[in-house]
């Protein structure tokens, strides 16, 4: 919790979510969902549950986000019926409000967490295997420029925090997010956070701003929060330009779809590029795609690492993975009526050598191609 005037905004919030103050302190609730003053869900280890907390009335919950609102310098109303905000803990507060929500008054509160997850917890937990964990630790070593595609709340930040950890120590990293989410062990960053438009309309720092800021700023590697604009272009731009091991995450359902996100909000841009130099940029700036989603039993976990290739014979993106996440199936418990539903897979390696194979052997890491052969 943040100290001084942060602290000061968190206690007035508790105050005035008083109904949900038990939810908000408990470590294993991640989301509260508030849809109305009667109906109030949470998610605990990705899995949605509906509670029995209630409002007293919408009067009451509005009164709260009206209140949570001037805590943060914002306002909503029903000419501006919407808040998107981030409490001094980093915990992110969207609300839509009558007569747009029909059903009253919604709020999404993301809790921010202060655990930081490491490879080792990702292998632990069956996120990911030693050898493909092994692997992605080389390619931030080796300064691969990196896409994270996911859904939403499939976990791309913490995976990118995580990455963005394992960068070499001697390296100046520059991070541009929307709302201020990772936390990066590093002994040399700087975070840079967008500023929404004032009442006026006057004001406004995009995402697309600092990253044109930061090229003059000399990072060594840019992250970028999430690619959701055309701030895209800037972004394959600095990879193509000598910022190796620059890393972003993007709303995407596969590898593939990822690239041709990618392109879609790179091509919003205004680099007079034609389609074909685009797409080029494109294929030539992201090097390795990790795909990471939230599956049917809540877990979160990287189901494919592939090499972007650049394009095959119909100009389509050649994405070839490198280890894909197997048949999923339902524990032997939960088959037999004991267990809770957790779905069994592994992360396998498909057979395909990266391309700088070499560079792994030239640096003596202690990876060979032997590994990326399956052993089934």
């Amino acid at each position: 919790m943040s100290s001084g005037g942060g602290g000061v905004v968190l206690h007035a919030v508790r105050n005035f979510l008083g109904p949900i103050v038990e939810l908000w302190d408990d470590p294993n609730v991640t989301e509260i969902l508030i849809n109305g003053p009667n109906h109030i869900f949470i998610e605990q280890k990705g899995i949605l549950s509906k509670t029995d907390k209630k409002f007293p009335s919408e009067d009451s919950l509005r009164a709260a986000v009206n209140n949570i609102a001037q805590s943060v310098g914002r306002r909503i109303s029903e000419e501006d019926p919407r808040l998107d905000a981030r409490l001094p803990d980093g915990s992110r507060v969207a609300v839509v409000i009558p007569p747009c929500a029909r059903a009253g008054t919604t709020v999404s509160i993301r809790k921010f967490t202060q655990s930081k997850m490491t490879f080792k917890d990702y292998v632990a937990s069956g996120s990911i295997s030693a050898d493909a964990a092994q692997f992605l630790d080389i390619c931030v070593f080796l300064g691969k420029n990196t896409l994270v595609s996911g859904g939403t709340g499939s976990g791309k930040t913490t995976l990118l925090a995580l990455l963005s950890s394992r960068i070499p120590k001697n390296q100046r990293i520059i991070v541009i997010e929307d709302s201020s989410e990772l936390k990066i062990q590093h002994d040399h960053v700087v975070f840079f956070e967008t500023k929404q438009a004032d009442a006026m309309g006057r004001g406004e720092v995009t995402i697309r701003d600092l990253l044109k800021s930061s090229l003059r700023l000399r990072p060594d590697r840019i992250i970028v929060g999430e690619v959701r604009s055309a701030e895209a272009l800037e972004l394959i731009q600095a990879m193509n330009t000598g910022h190796k091991g620059s890393m972003g995450t993007v709303h995407a359902n596969s590898p593939d779809d990822a690239m041709v996100r990618l392109e879609a909000l790179a091509s919003g841009g205004d680099g007079k590029l034609s389609e074909k130099a685009l797409r080029y940029q494109v294929a030539s700036a992201i090097e390795i795609v990790i795909q990471i989603s939230r599956l049917a039993d809540g877990s979160r976990r990287i189901t494919a690492i592939s090499e972007v290739l650049g394009f095959d014979d119909k100009g389509n993106y050649r994405v070839e993975p490198i280890y894909l996440m197997g048949r999923l199936q339902k524990s032997a418990e939960s088959q037999s009526g004991g267990g809770n539903g957790l779905l069994v897979g592994q992360l396998m390696p498909t057979g395909h050598i990266p391309t700088f194979i070499q560079e792994i052997s030239d640096h003596k890491l202690p990876f060979t191609a032997a590994k990326f052969i399956s052993k089934r």
